[in-house]
């Protein structure tokens, strides 16, 4: 049973996981969470969420020396947080930044094959948001 009490989560927010989790679009990752992290006063937590997805798109497109830079730059900023932050597993998703960024600088750059990310959800409400999310249901910067 519910406390009375629900967990606001921003729409871009909810968003962000949706196209990090499930269709991968890490481009659109960086349109939201950009928006999100300028909305709340470009607070480092943001930058650290949105540099992980952009560190992706860049090892994904084959710019391998991008990839290690966002990468680590969104560890150093995500360090600090705790383990359970924003309805997700922090813990868990530095622990795998880290293990790509390893395995980023240690292997010939040709090599290490592109592999998606997941950040665990760990709040019900988040992940049955995240569920129902339809990207239609963002507006646009038109509007």
């Amino acid at each position: 049973m519910m406390d009375g009490t629900m967990k606001l989560y921003d729409p871009l927010y909810v968003a962000f996981l949706f196209h990090f989790n499930k269709d991968r679009d890490y481009f659109e990752c960086h349109e939201v969470m950009e928006h999100l992290w300028l909305q709340e006063a470009r607070d480092p937590l943001y930058q650290g969420l949105l540099q992980v997805a952009v560190g992706l798109y860049h090892h994904r497109n084959g710019n391998i020396d991008g990839g290690i830079k966002l990468l680590s730059a969104a560890i150093q900023k995500l360090e600090g947080y705790s383990a359970q932050r924003l309805g997700i597993h922090m813990e868990q998703l530095i622990e795998d930044a880290k293990e790509h960024l390893c395995k980023l600088q240690s292997h010939n750059k040709e090599t290490f094959l592109f592999r998606d990310l997941n950040i665990m959800i760990t709040d019900p409400q988040l992940a049955r948001r995240i569920e129902e999310y339809d990207p239609k249901d963002l507006p646009s910067d038109d509007e």
